[in-house]
């Protein structure tokens, strides 16, 4: 059975793989950082809506889809507030801009964009003897993907609001420039910030 829509499913036809969104084949998304392989998941859906099937175990949400994921953290805003559908076209129309910006899959982008913002050190606070002292430490792989997800979402927002760019052209940006490591992107400067930060807590 194929997931069609969010409640319903359709039969699928022998031999036709699963597209998210009909265009883009997940099999063909490659993980490049070991590391956040188990953390990334990249199970075929047409639509990315889990219907909140894995809410309610911790750390469940590593069995959502990434896409779906990034869905969500767009939805922890102001405006797009339970709000699924429209954020889900969103996210669908700034694939698009990837995609005839990059020529490439654009959940590899995404993937890419995840990989090289999120932290890997970050800084913790202990406290001796009534002093509170940084100290530097690694940074598990699954906050590591939920801060990128959120250092991403955070640079559409702050690009779009009050300006006459739409979120999908930000988020089509943000995502290309964070996939290729660029520093001007939001996200991979705040990643930077915090990395250097934790190296003079070292």
């Amino acid at each position: 059975m194929v997931e069609a829509e969010a409640g319903t499913t359709q039969p699928a036809e022998a031999g036709t793989p699963q597209l998210l969104f009909n265009r883009w084949d997940m099999s063909e998304v490659e993980i490049q950082d070991p590391s956040l392989a188990r953390y990334v998941n990249l199970h075929t859906m047409i639509v990315p809506h889990s219907c909140g099937k894995l809410v309610g175990q911790q750390f469940n949400k590593s069995n959502m889809l990434i896409v779906e994921r990034l869905i969500n953290k767009l939805m922890q805003s102001e405006k797009n507030t339970g709000k699924k559908e429209l954020t889900i076209r969103i996210v669908r129309e700034a694939f698009e801009i990837v995609n005839k910006k990059t020529k490439k899959n654009p959940v590899q982008v995404l993937v890419d964009a995840v990989a090289n913002t999120g932290p890997r050190e970050e800084t913790v606070r202990l406290k001796y003897g009534g002093i509170n002292v940084p100290k530097s430490v690694d940074t598990a792989p699954q906050r590591r993907v939920d801060t990128a997800l959120r250092f991403i979402t955070a640079g559409v927002l702050q690009a779009s609001h009050k300006k006459k760019k739409t979120v999908s052209e930000a988020l089509a940006e943000e995502l290309i420039s964070a996939a290729n490591g660029d520093t001007r992107s939001y996200a991979v400067s705040k990643k930077e910030e915090r990395e250097r930060i934790a190296k003079a807590a070292r």
